[in-house]
């Protein structure tokens, strides 16, 4: 990941946009997201272990260790930049990382909905996003 000052200040006019939002998304969405799209390669405990993780070239991360490998904290805007991954600076659609961009991916998906626009789909990417986060602080192990 790059670390550039557009792409930081990119990142901190998106959390605080999304910060109003914040009340519209829930650890229920979360951890729904998180089943559907993330266990198979991060296990459904989010430990790494996921069914496909062997088939990886990178293993992947122990989701529940964010915090402590950042000195207690869980680093929101570095992992919001890890999920969304569409300021990262990499090309393709995974870039050059086996994790999906997941902003793309829910813009996308938000698109299929009759009537929707593009500013409403990213609003929902934002959304979903923002309930990854709150999720996946929940299942910090100290």
């Amino acid at each position: 990941m790059k670390n550039n000052p557009i792409s930081q200040a990119v990142i901190a006019s998106v959390l605080s946009v999304t910060a109003t939002a914040w009340a519209q998304t829930s650890v229920g969405l979360g951890r729904t997201d998180f089943k559907e799209n993330c266990a198979s390669c991060h296990g459904v405990s989010g430990k790494g272990d996921g069914p496909v993780h062997s088939f990886l070239v990178k293993p992947p991360s122990d989701l529940t260790t964010i915090a402590r490998r950042n000195g207690g904290v869980f680093p929101q805007e570095l992992m919001w930049e890890v999920i969304d991954g569409r300021w990262s600076g990499e090309v393709g659609p995974h870039g050059s990382r086996e994790m999906p961009v997941w902003g793309n991916e829910f813009k996308a998906r938000a698109m299929t909905q009759p009537g929707d626009s593009p500013r409403t789909a990213e609003w929902s990417a934002r959304n979903r996003i923002v309930s990854l986060l709150k999720y996946l602080e929940t299942i910090q192990q100290p």
